[in-house]
């Protein structure tokens, strides 16, 4: 599915992904006016440089670290593609490797349309009126979906803004842990899960890098809070 020339529209690369996934993403992709090509992993760094996709989703079987070292290695290159790894399990071990490998965000499989999702939010910013939720420095542009620190932009993955848009969206608000899941993952809460505090820490790791306050509190035995101190 793939050629030599790069595409006219924006392509995302799926690379190492099983029949079913493959075909009902490229369908969806193709429908949604994207791009779909599809490359085994010892051919993926070659049409990479040969596509220059947009997006490079990786299916990365957490047993075999070959989907991982892609990225790592993609990253080592200075290569700047939007990269997805694509997840058979979700612990906090395995999505914090996926983060520290480079990648800009994962997905639990097998398919769902949360796929499209992302690469709408990644490749293609919602057109909607020019708004922006303020908090002491924090300015989060809601139209190109990027955080600004003291005038500073920083990137953001689509849960990272999701999350800080709903905790400035409820700031001095203690906003519990079955909120969060709720309204962030879209999710009523079951049992025991830990995504909330690895997007948390890595949320104050943006937003602390030049020294600044904490702002993001945790408030134990019930969930967060956006304030100043």
């Amino acid at each position: 599915m793939s050629s030599i020339a790069p595409f006219l529209n924006p392509c995302v690369l799926l690379v190492q992904t099983d029949e079913t996934f493959s075909r009902r993403a490229s369908e969806d992709l193709q429908e949604a006016g994207y791009a779909a090509a599809i490359a085994p992993l010892d051919k993926a760094s070659l049409e990479i440089e040969m596509l220059q996709p947009a997006m490079v989703a990786i299916d990365c079987a957490m047993t075999d670290e070959s989907g991982l070292k892609l990225c790592r290695q993609l990253r080592s290159d200075g290569n700047r593609s939007l990269i997805i790894l694509l997840l058979d399990r979700e612990t906090v071990d395995d999505r914090v490797a996926c983060l520290e490998a480079g990648a800009d965000d994962y997905l639990l499989k097998p398919y769902s349309k949360e796929f499209l999702q992302m690469v709408r939010f990644y490749l293609h910013p919602a057109e909607t009126t020019k708004e922006q939720l303020r908090f002491g420095d924090l300015v989060l542009d809601l139209t190109t979906r990027r955080l600004f620190v003291s005038g500073v932009g920083i990137d953001l993955t689509m849960k990272e803004f999701e999350l800080l848009k709903y905790l400035m969206s409820h700031p001095r608000e203690v906003m519990t842990r079955e909120q969060i899941l709720e309204n962030v993952w879209g999710y009523e809460f079951h049992g025991e899960s830990n995504v909330i505090e690895v997007y948390i820490r890595y949320l104050r790791l943006k937003l602390e890098n030049e020294g600044q306050k904490r702002l993001i509190h945790t408030v134990r035995g019930v969930g967060y809070v956006l304030r100043e101190s």
